[in-house]
C-alpha cells in the first residue's frame, strides 16, 4: 500500500446548530487522485478547509504527511500584479527556493509560458484560473487541495489541467480534486467519495460505482434491449440472433455513469 498523504478521520463540524460534517473518514495515498463530489452544502469545502489549517474542526481529526498546495474555489490575485510577481510572492509564503526556474516551468505546465509579465488584471478569468493551479504547485507539494479547479476553464483548458493532474500523479503527487464537473472527475480521477448532508455516501473508483445497465444490439429490425443481461451474454445472444435470421449490426454493454451513481448516493 503506498503512504497515506492524507488522513481524515471522524471528522465533525458544527456552526451553531448546522452539522457541515457529521464524522466523516477519507485518505489519499501518495500519487492517488480522488475526486470529491456532492451538491451545495454537502460539507466538501469544509473538510478541504480543515485539511489546509483554514478551519478548526468540532471533532475528529485531519493530518497532511509532507507540504500542500491549495487553490481556493473563490480566489483573488491583485489585478496590478504580474504572473511573475504572483508566483514570487507565494514562493517567499511556501519558503521555495526554485526561483525563476520554478516560475518558468510552471507557467509552462499550465499554458502560460511567456505570459509572465502580464498583469492579472488583464488576464481572462481561464487564464486566472491557470495562475492558480500553477500557484498550489509552488514548492512541489505531496498533496494539492483543489477546489473547483477547472471552474472558470473552457474545454481545451479542462483537458490542460487534466494532462497536469496526469502529471502530478506520475510524479507521485497525491490530489484531492473538488469539482461538481462528474465528467472531469470520471476522466481522471483513481477513486471517488461522495459527501452528501455531512456524511460519506459513497466512495470507490469510478467503476465500482457503475453498475452493468444490460445489452443493446442494433439490428435490421430497430435496436433491442437485454436489460439484465451482462458482457458475458454477448456471444449467446448475437449467435441467438443470426440463428434466427437476424442482421445485426452492433452491440453496445450499457452501464451506468457515475452521474447515475452520484445521484443514487445522494438521493436526487
Amino acid at each position: 500500500m503506498a503512504p497515506r498523504v492524507l488522513k481524515v478521520e471522524g471528522l465533525r463540524k458544527r456552526y451553531g446548530t448546522t452539522e457541515a460534517l457529521k464524522g466523516v473518514d477519507l485518505t489519499v495515498e501518495r500519487g492517488e487522485l480522488v475526486g470529491l463530489l456532492g451538491p451545495n452544502g454537502a460539507g466538501k469545502s469544509t473538510l478541504v478547509k480543515i485539511a489546509c489549517g483554514l478551519v478548526n474542526a468540532t471533532g475528529g481529526t485531519a493530518s497532511i504527511d509532507g507540504a500542500l498546495g491549495y487553490l481556493a474555489e473563490l480566489f483573488r490575485f491583485p489585478d496590478w500584479a504580474t504572473a511573475d510577481e504572483v508566483l514570487t510572492l507565494h514562493q517567499d509564503l511556501a519558503r521555495s527556493d526554485g526561483g525563476a526556474q520554478e516560475r518558468s516551468r510552471l507557467l509552462e505546465t499550465v499554458g502560460l509560458g511567456g505570459e509572465s509579465g502580464r498583469r492579472v488584471g488583464t488576464m481572462s478569468k481561464g487564464m486566472q484560473q491557470r495562475l492558480g493551479l500553477a500557484q498550489a504547485m509552488i514548492g512541489r507539494p505531496a498533496i494539492l487541495l483543489l477546489d473547483e479547479p477547472t471552474s472558470a476553464l473552457d474545454p481545451a483548458g479542462r483537458r490542460l489541467v487534466r494532462d497536469v493532474l496526469e502529471g502530478l500523479r506520475a510524479d507521485g503527487v497525491a490530489v484531492l480534486l473538488n469539482s461538481h464537473l462528474l465528467s472531469e472527475v470520471e476522466l481522471v480521477c483513481d477513486r471517488v467519495a461522495i459527501i452528501a448532508h455531512g456524511e460519506l455516501v459513497a466512495a470507490g473508483t469510478p467503476g465500482e460505482l457503475s453498475t452493468a445497465g444490460g445489452v443493446e444490439v442494433e439490428t435490421a429490425d430497430g435496436t433491442r434491449n437485454w436489460p439484465d443481461a451482462t458482457r458475458d451474454d454477448v456471444p449467446r445472444i448475437v449467435r441467438e440472433l443470426v440463428e434466427a435470421g437476424e442482421q445485426v449490426y452492433g452491440v453496445r454493454v450499457l452501464r451506468s455513469t457515475l452521474e447515475d451513481a452520484y445521484l443514487e448516493a445522494v438521493g436526487e
